[in-house]
This record gives C-alpha cells, sequence and structure tokens, in this order.
C-alpha cells in the first residue's frame, strides 16, 4: 500500500471513530430526555459506550500521527498546541466570568467544546496554508 493510500485509510478510519464519538456523544447527552426518559441505567450504559468509542477515536488520532510525514506532524501539533493553549486561556476566563457573575446563566462546557473544535480547524487552515 502506497502512502496516499495509507494515509487516506487512516483519515477515514479517524472520521468514522470522530462521527461515532460524536453521535454517542449526542445518544448521551439526549437519550434520557427523548429516548428512554430518566432511565438511569441505560444513561450510564450511553456514557460508557461514549467514553469507550472516545478512547478509540483517541487511538485512531494517534495511528493517523504515526503513519504521517514530518511535515503533517508538525502541522498537526502545532494547531493542537495552540488549541490547548487558548481553550486553557478561554476556559479559565470563561469560568471567572461565571463565578464572578458577569454572564447570565452558568458556563456550558459545550460552549468550550465548540471553541477547542473551531479553533482547531482554523490552526489547521492557517499551518496548511504556511507550511504547505
Amino acid at each position: 500500500m502506497n502512502t496516499k493510500t495509507a494515509k487516506r485509510k487512516n483519515l477515514s478510519r479517524l472520521a468514522i471513530w470522530t462521527m461515532a464519538w460524536t453521535i454517542s456523544t449526542a445518544l448521551a447527552t439526549f437519550g434520557s430526555l427523548f429516548l428512554w426518559e430518566g432511565n438511569k441505567a441505560l444513561t450510564a450504559l450511553s456514557i460508557l459506550l461514549n467514553v469507550g468509542i472516545g478512547v478509540g477515536m483517541v487511538l485512531a488520532n494517534r495511528q493517523f500521527l504515526e503513519d504521517s510525514d514530518e511535515l503533517e506532524k508538525k502541522v498537526q501539533l502545532e494547531a493542537m498546541a495552540l488549541t490547548l493553549g487558548f481553550t486553557l486561556i478561554v476556559g479559565i476566563a470563561y469560568s471567572i466570568m461565571d463565578s464572578t457573575n458577569l454572564i447570565p446563566g452558568d458556563a456550558e462546557i459545550g460552549f468550550l467544546v465548540a471553541f477547542m473544535g473551531i479553533f482547531y480547524m482554523i490552526a489547521l487552515v492557517f499551518n496548511r496554508k504556511r507550511y504547505l
């Protein structure tokens, strides 16, 4: 199998695991509200499934990075480092705004996850233009 085919296969595997994790997150979040109405056993099971699929997604991402060339690794590592740093900064500021009542309502982790995903995509685009 050539390098391009292997890269495409790893990327497809990562995409499938990421989609499965996203769907399982939605199931764990909304299942008890709309599908099984408060059944704690099914909710716990859906959360365990979500964690298991999440581990699979992390391992697929690791495999993708291990099989990537040095330039792709550099692009990904820089995007991940920027995302981690900015998510930490924004997350702490967001939490402080909540605890000091500068924002209405409670700080929700979903907003931070959305920020992280969007920032990572922007960092990837920026790094790809910069290096490729």
